[in-house]
């Protein structure tokens, strides 16, 4: 089994570019359960509980479920579900990570085995990386 990742963004384009990209960065390891849910239930802007929801059942193989969100109202919404217990699969986690970078950290450590505390603490590592 392993961590499965939900990218949820106000953009549909920007959920699925992310995820492919985290996907395809994360090289040889194991195959690493990811769904994006991006965009508002008419295809628009914004964010959808039920899409976030249906992501994350999808991506949950029993070792947790990072959910890394863009902005603050996605976050709200990631929050919400989680507060109803019956929401969201068991073991999922919002995680306080940069988006990209964020993202491909959290597959890169998932695809080497790594369990959901790794997973985040990759994830939210990735605010710490430095461009210049």
């Amino acid at each position: 089994m392993t961590v499965g990742v939900v990218l949820v963004s106000h953009s549909a384009e920007v959920a699925e570019s992310v995820a492919r990209m985290a996907t395809g960065l994360s090289g040889g390891g194991a195959r690493v359960p990811v769904a994006a849910a991006g965009g508002a239930p008419d295809g628009g802007l914004g964010t959808d509980a039920a899409k976030i929801a249906a992501a994350a059942h999808s991506v949950a193989e029993g070792d947790g479920v990072a959910v890394i969100a863009d902005l603050g109202s996605a976050v709200l919404t990631v929050k919400t579900l989680l507060a109803d217990e019956d929401e969201l699969p068991p073991g999922t986690r919002l995680v306080d990570a940069p988006f990209a970078e964020g993202a491909v950290a959290a597959v890169v450590t998932a695809s080497a085995g790594a369990d959901l505390d790794a997973v985040a603490a990759a994830a939210q590592d990735a605010y710490t990386y430095r461009k210049t």
